[in-house]
């Protein structure tokens, strides 16, 4: 089997820095307790590994914190690591901070020149290039202003536009898609898809999924420094939803004593508690193949002939996406007499893609025109684990072609 090149190699990468434990307010101040001044190394990447092939489309995700940019900036060799190597084998050409050589008192054609020589092109190869940069950044009124009068996202197009111009084989983007608007990301997009039909070498750290998925080889999950998770871009994607999705359950968890955010209802029945399940015991996060179970306890403190219990499921966004009652179901429930518990179980197929889904349970008379108790947003579960998690739902279905 024929080797592959490659185009990075990072061998056993520590990167910490040295963080002073004391604020001076003044020059005089720090001169005089210099020698007294105590330090804490804080260690930002610790036993990194790792190496990309050539022509690969390589991606780095993580946790804000996590030391992803730091990273970069290593590879980039604007950080020198406090042990271990890195090799790269070719020219590089890093999107780190987009617009970096950039002179707020030029105007942006004289950005584009300034820009482009910083990345190597020849004022000959600017000239030929320039109306397909200032096409594509979509800026033509706007080339003889000065750069102080752009916006912020202007000049991220216009940064974007020249850098992709670059002739290097190997390309670091740091979150290049995070400020601009949905056109110009489509447009990044359309790039990305030509610079891998190129077989150029990519790096790209992001926190878009999708964008993982649909144009990375290969991941790496970084967390607290380490790497977490290496392999195809699929299962890094859904080891990183999984973090994340742990993370959420922790920040939950302490702050779990405050209010439920809506409540209505009287006092005859009260819901006491609401919980996700699976195969009848407590669980937060499902995979695409387990169904989804949802156990809500309810106590009476009247007498209430034939109540409705039911539930709606909602996205973060407030979309109801499943709904259903005892009364829809055709269930008698009889007569609840005070001090009884009931407890209510409901269970559905899972259709529901990756994300966070909230229960809202409920209780009303007979007729359903007055509500005994109802909680919005009561509990939280997740789903993860779908191959392509581009939709709300993925219900089953199936797909055939015919050709004449």
């Amino acid at each position: 089997m024929e080797k592959k090149a490659k185009s990075l190699i990072v061998r056993n990468l520590h990167k910490s820095f040295r963080l002073p434990h004391e604020r001076h307010s003044s020059l005089k101040q720090a001169v005089l307790n210099l020698h007294k001044r105590r330090f804490e190394n804080f260690h930002v990447l610790k036993k990194i590994d790792f190496e990309v092939n050539e022509g690969e489309f390589f991606g780095i995700v993580g946790r804000n914190g996590s030391g992803k940019s730091t990273l970069l900036k290593l590879i980039a060799g604007i950080y020198v690591p406090s042990s271990g190597s890195i090799t790269v084998n070719g020219r590089l050409t890093p999107f780190i901070e987009l617009g970096v050589g950039f002179n707020q008192e030029l105007t942006g054609r004289d950005n584009i020149f300034l820009n482009g020589a910083i990345l190597g092109l020849s004022t000959k190869e600017i000239k030929q290039k320039y109306h397909e940069i200032v096409a594509f950044a979509e800026l033509e009124r706007f080339m003889d202003q000065k750069l102080k009068n752009y916006s912020s996202g202007m000049q991220v197009r216009l940064a974007f536009s020249v850098a992709i111009q670059a002739k290097t084989g190997i390309l670091l983007l740091d979150e290049v898609l995070a400020v601009g608007d949905s056109n110009f990301q489509k447009k990044c997009f359309d790039v990305f898809k030509d610079i891998k039909k190129r077989g150029r070498t990519v790096i790209l750290v992001t926190h878009d999924m999708g964008a993982v998925q649909n144009f990375c080889d290969r991941a790496m999950l970084i967390d607290s420094g380490e790497i977490v998770a290496i392999g195809k871009s699929g299962k890094v994607a859904q080891a990183y939803n999984e973090l994340n999705l742990e993370q959420n359950i922790k920040s939950e968890q302490k702050t779990k004593k405050q209010k439920n955010a809506k409540q209505h209802g009287g006092n005859e029945i009260k819901i006491v508690s609401c919980e996700s399940t699976l195969h009848g015991r407590k669980q937060r996060i499902f995979k695409p193949n387990q169904k989804i179970g949802l156990r809500v306890i309810y106590k009476a403190t009247a007498t209430i002939d034939n109540p409705i219990f039911g539930i709606t499921v909602k996205d973060l966004m407030g979309r109801p996406l499943f709904a259903t009652n005892s009364k829809a179901k055709k269930q008698k429930t009889g007569v609840i007499k005070p001090g009884q518990t009931v407890t209510v179980e409901f269970e559905m197929d899972n259709i529901l893609s990756d994300g966070t889904y909230t229960v809202s349970p409920a209780v009303a008379n007979e007729s359903a025109t007055i509500f005994y108790d109802w909680i919005e947003e009561m509990t939280k579960f997740d789903v993860s684990g779908w191959d392509f998690p581009a939709a709300l739902l993925q219900p089953a279905h199936e797909l055939t072609i015919k050709k004449d």
